[in-house]
C-alpha cells in the first residue's frame, strides 16, 4: 500500500461558467474542466501528492478534453473509462451576486452515472495501493454508479485506507430529499474524514445552530475528523484523539478549532472552493496522519485550506487553476497581522 497518496471516485464533467455576452447580447460560457473529486485531486497534485481517479466520461469531444486537461495536472487517469454511448455530463453554472452559484445539470443520463462495479473491480489496485480513498454522493444518485461506489468503499476498507467523504449536496440531481439524506448518512457511517458545508449540516440535521448540528453528527457517527466550512466566515475542525475512539465519545471529547476565513475582494465565483479546501485538508492528513493531530496542527490545516480556497474564488473553474503551495503561503503571509 502507498503507491498513491489519494485515490478518488466520482464525477468528471464540464462546468460551463458565464463569461460575458456576445455582440448580440447572448450569454457566453467557458467550458471549464470540473467535478468535485478531480478538483480535490488537482489541489493535492499541486501539493506534491500522488493521486489517481476512477470515473467515466463520454467518448466525445468533452470526454477527450477532460482526459487531456485532467491528465495534464498529473492525476493518474488509468481508471478513467470512456463510454461510447453516453455523453459526458455537463453543468451550467449561474453566478449569483457575491460569488455563490446555481447549477443546471445535463445528466439524464450522463456518462459519470454509468460507472459500474465491474469498472471498479478492473481498477481496484488504484484503491488498494492508496493511503486515502475519497468519495462523494454524486456517485450515489443512481443505482449503477451507487453499486460502483459501494464496491469501491468495500475495497478501500479491506485495504486499510483512510476513507474521506464530502457530501457535495446538489439537490437537483436527487429524486427526493429523503434519498439524498439516506445516501449522505451512509457516507457518514463509512468515513474517517468528513468535509461538510454549512448548508449540508442544516440539511442533514435540521439545526440552524450549526454547532448543535455538528454535535448531533458526532453523537451519531463518531467520525474522527470533521471539517466544517462556512464559506467566507471560515471553518472549524472537530478532532477525536485516538485514545477517545471508543464508539461512545461525546462532543466534549473532541478537540475543536475555529479559524476565520480570508475575505477576498477579487472573488468572482466560488466553484471549487470546497474541493480546494478538501484537497488541502487531505494533504495535512497525509502529513500528520489521522492519529497525529493536535490543536496547533488543526489550526495550521484550517488556515492553509481557507487561504487556498479564497485564492480559487478569484478564478473561473477550479481543476486547472489550483494554487501552488508557495502561492498559498505567500497569500497567508500577506494577510498576517
Amino acid at each position: 500500500m502507498g503507491v498513491y497518496d489519494v485515490t478518488a471516485l466520482g464525477e468528471l464533467l464540464i462546468d460551463f461558467t458565464e463569461n460575458g455576452s456576445s455582440g448580440q447580447g447572448n450569454l457566453l460560457f467557458e467550458a471549464n474542466p470540473g467535478g468535485a473529486p478531480c478538483n480535490l485531486l488537482a489541489m493535492l497534485q499541486k501539493m506534491g501528492d500522488k493521486t489517481a481517479f476512477i470515473g467515466k466520461v463520454g467518448k466525445d469531444m468533452f470526454g477527450d478534453m477532460l482526459k487531456e486537461r485532467a491528465g495534464s495536472t498529473g492525476i493518474d487517469l488509468s481508471g478513467l473509462v470512456q463510454d461510447p454511448e453516453i455523453n459526458t455530463t455537463l453543468a451550467f453554472v449561474h453566478t449569483l451576486p457575491g460569488g455563490d452559484r446555481e447549477f443546471s445539470f445535463y445528466r439524464k443520463p450522463g456518462a459519470d452515472m454509468m460507472l459500474t462495479a465491474q469498472d471498479v473491480e478492473a481498477h481496484q489496485d488504484l484503491i488498494r495501493q492508496a493511503k486515502i480513498f475519497h468519495f462523494g454522493t454524486l456517485s450515489m444518485t443512481h443505482d449503477t454508479v451507487e453499486q460502483a461506489s459501494i464496491r469501491a468503499i468495500e475495497i478501500a476498507r479491506e485495504a486499510g485506507c483512510i476513507l474521506s467523504f464530502d457530501p457535495n449536496l446538489r439537490p437537483p440531481l436527487w429524486d427526493s430529499e429523503e434519498k439524498a439524506k439516506e445516501k449522505i448518512a451512509y457516507g457518514f457511517t463509512k468515513c474517517d474524514v468528513l468535509k461538510i458545508s454549512d448548508n449540508e449540516i442544516e440539511f442533514m440535521t435540521g439545526k440552524s445552530d450549526l454547532e448543535e448540528g455538528i454535535y448531533d453528527l458526532i453523537r451519531s457517527y463518531q467520525i474522527p475528523l470533521i471539517l466544517a466550512t462556512y464559506g467566507r466566515d471560515g471553518s472549524k475542525a472537530y478532532y477525536l484523539p485516538k485514545d477517545k475512539r471508543t464508539g461512545h465519545a461525546s462532543p466534549d471529547d473532541y478537540i475543536k478549532v475555529f479559524v476565520d476565513g480570508f475575505i477576498n475582494p477579487d472573488t468572482i465565483e466560488t466553484t471549487g472552493a470546497g474541493d480546494t479546501f478538501g484537497g488541502c485538508s487531505l494533504h495535512y492528513v497525509l502529513k500528520y496522519g489521522l492519529d497525529g493531530f493536535d490543536e496547533e496542527k488543526l489550526c495550521e490545516l484550517l488556515i492553509f485550506a481557507n487561504a487556498a480556497a479564497s485564492i480559487v474564488t478569484t478564478r473561473k473553474g477550479a481543476l486547472c487553476v489550483m494554487p501552488e503551495e508557495k502561492e498559498v503561503l505567500s497569500f497567508i503571509a500577506s494577510r498576517a497581522g
